[in-house]
């Protein structure tokens, strides 16, 4: 897993290259938001669990299928699973945000995840509604949590549906 500082390092190194402008300029803005992407979390951290089952209750009243007989979410074994998985997400997204990088979604969220699908039948629509809910909800405790300028939040998530969705899931 990188943070934002080793990827931007790294990628300079492979080139053989100093840091320039750009470079530097783009190590200023991460070190500028270091502190709010660590309250961010810590929001995240401490709400974590409503987070996930308000929005399992969102995506289940948009998309109720899921929750009927035949659907994805149906049983309490599966509706467990889906919000379990929507956890990790969370989780993930939040490594995501203090990184600075989307490099540990991709290793430990994204890759794999199409077969894992796949084998189970599990829409991919559903999972990047439910995504995308999560995210207007950490954008609302980070607002309640007096975190100004947080534009960061949406980057993991947004990375996240993005990829999912070029997927043929």
């Amino acid at each position: 897993m990188r943070d934002a500082v080793t990827g931007l390092i790294g990628s300079y190194d492979l080139a053989g290259q100093y840091l320039d402008r750009n470079a530097v300029d783009e190590l200023r803005s991460y070190f500028n938001t270091g502190t709010a992407r660590v309250q961010a979390a810590g929001a995240i951290n401490s709400n974590a669990a409503a987070i996930v089952k308000e929005s399992g209750r969102q995506l289940f009243a948009q998309l109720p299928e899921l929750i009927q007989p035949g659907g994805n979410a149906y049983t309490t074994r599966r509706y467990a699973a889906c919000l379990r998985d929507m956890d990790y997400y969370l989780r993930y997204a939040t490594y995501a945000l203090v990184a600075g990088n989307t490099d540990v979604l991709d290793e430990r969220v994204l890759n794999g995840l199409r077969e894992t699908y796949n084998s189970l039948q599990v829409p991919i629509g559903p999972t990047i509604r439910g995504i995308q809910i999560m995210k207007e909800m950490v954008k609302e405790q980070v607002a309640a949590a007096g975190i100004e300028d947080a534009d960061f939040i949406d980057q993991p998530f947004d990375y996240m549906t993005r990829e999912l969705s070029e997927e043929d899931i």
